[in-house]
């Protein structure tokens, strides 16, 4: 019985790695993710049946209620929500390894004893880890969802010394794991250590700002996935331990790419260091009497002796679901033989592929889609650039202002375009909370209104001119 569950937990590794690299591009994407949710499926059933549980009461009524919340949350979620869903799983990832761990450490203090010597030593250590990484996860991931949902601000919250009060606290979770391999029935410590490590979630995440929360979510997914893989050494599961590898791992991975695309230090978003920020900027003075606004009828004048159309698609296109509405008007420029293509930062909207999967839902194709490094170079040669609510990831003061806390994050040169149209409700800052001098440069028009009536205006005056 044991070779087959091994072989049949090597299969379910394969079908995950498989899935995974399946998931990497949108035309294999559904088969990947249906042949990882197949790998799952064959572990959990088998890691059922090779335990010998007899008793399935309360693993049928997790499946039954697990069941009926993933799918009214699939359903009712919009993709505007989904980083913040994203966050939330991520903490149920944490909050699960954090369990288990728990449990069986208070399992293993009521049965017959701890195991002294280095097998005993390991196993208490495991347990530690894992309390401390699903536990920082646990409540890391719920104030990145609390920013993300809006429910508290967005902005950096903390003090100067954050990172010592971070240093102390991580300390001090290292000295409770220490005290507690020498003396593991202590559940004072056990519970003093779960609590610091909730805390130490918390001042990690609060001081990081609204602009980073796609980094923190993806340094959050890995940390849940590390949580998985020591949970799995806890339970001696080869699956659990491989899967968790392979979210850790991968995690990581886009961490760093989205610490290159913002230009971060994956040193400061890991111990949740605040990205050093200038003196205050003043809107007004970069906006006031420079900022000019334009009808659709105007645009569709514009639009109409256009040879290429750049459309810069952010967050705001996804507040307004105008993907369809931009698909559409992509459809009309191209029937006029007009060139269209599609800008994609790494971090537009608020979390990694939000855009391409908002535009892949309007059926727009793949190939339409160029990322930051190949677009940029071509703005010069295009005549027309339309944003519709990205904001960050244009602003030039990334460019040009040092003292802004953005400074040197790579974005969308999209002023050096003839002619830059920004649709967008108002002159609101993004989410990093900073004015973008692109509404007051000279080639740029403001069409301000919902996103997706906008661009259906301006489709309509185009089929009319």
């Amino acid at each position: 019985m044991i070779i087959w569950v091994e072989i049949i937990y090597l299969l379910a590794a394969v079908l995950f790695i498989v899935g995974i690299k399946a998931m990497t591009r949108p035309k294999t994407a559904v088969r990947g993710n249906l042949l990882s949710a197949v790998g799952m499926l064959l572990a959990v059933v088998v890691t059922l049946l090779d335990r010998g549980i007899v008793r399935y009461e309360y693993i049928a009524a997790g499946l039954i209620a697990g069941a009926l919340v993933g799918a009214t949350m699939a359903m009712r979620v919009r993709m505007t929500a989904m980083p913040q869903m994203v966050a939330l799983l991520n903490g149920c990832g944490g909050a699960a390894s954090l369990a288990l761990a728990i449990a069986s450490q208070i399992m293993t203090l009521e049965g017959p004893g701890y195991t002294a010597g280095s097998a005993g030593m390991i196993a208490v250590v495991f347990v530690m880890v894992t309390i401390l990484i699903g536990a920082v996860t646990l409540s890391g991931s719920l104030v990145a969802f609390a920013k993300l949902q809006e429910l508290i601000s967005g902005q950096p919250i903390g003090f100067a010394g954050m990172k010592f009060l971070n240093a102390a606290l991580f300390a001090a979770a290292l000295g409770a794991t220490a005290l507690l391999c020498a003396n593991p029935g202590s559940d004072a410590l056990l519970w003093t250590l779960v609590a610091v490590a909730l805390l130490l979630g918390l001042t990690l995440v609060l001081p990081i700002g609204g602009a980073d929360m796609p980094v923190v979510i993806a340094l959050l997914n890995s940390y849940s996935g590390i949580a998985a893989a020591t949970a799995g050494f806890i339970m001696e599961n080869t699956v659990l331990i491989v899967s968790g590898s392979l979210v850790g791992a991968s995690g990581l991975i886009l961490t760093q790419i989205m610490c290159k695309a913002m230009n971060r230090s994956l040193t400061n978003v890991l111990f949740g260091v605040m990205a050093p920020g200038g003196a205050a900027i003043d809107a007004d003075a970069i906006y006031a009497g420079k900022v000019k606004s334009a009808q659709a009828e105007e645009i569709a004048m514009i639009l109409e002796t256009a040879r290429r159309v750049v459309i810069v698609p952010g967050f705001g296109m996804a507040m307004s679901q105008a993907q369809h509405a931009v698909r559409e008007l992509m459809d009309v420029l191209e029937d006029r033989g007009t060139e269209v293509e599609f800008a994609i930062h790494p971090v537009a909207g608020r979390m990694p592929g939000h855009m391409n999967v908002l535009l892949a839902e309007a059926e727009v194709p793949y190939d339409k889609l160029v990322e930051m490094d190949r677009i940029n170079p071509t703005f010069e040669q295009t005549d027309v650039a339309i944003v519709i609510g990205a904001n960050d990831v244009t602003n030039p003061m990334a460019r040009e202002d040092k003292g802004s806390p953005i400074y040197g994050m790579p974005i969308l040169n999209v002023d050096k375009a003839r002619t830059v149209v920004v649709v967008k409700r108002s002159l609101g800052s993004g989410f990093a909370g900073l004015p973008n001098p692109l509404f007051a440069r000279d080639n740029c028009l403001m069409v301000f209104g919902d996103g997706k009536k906008a661009v259906i205006d301006i489709t309509a005056a185009l089929n009319v001119a």
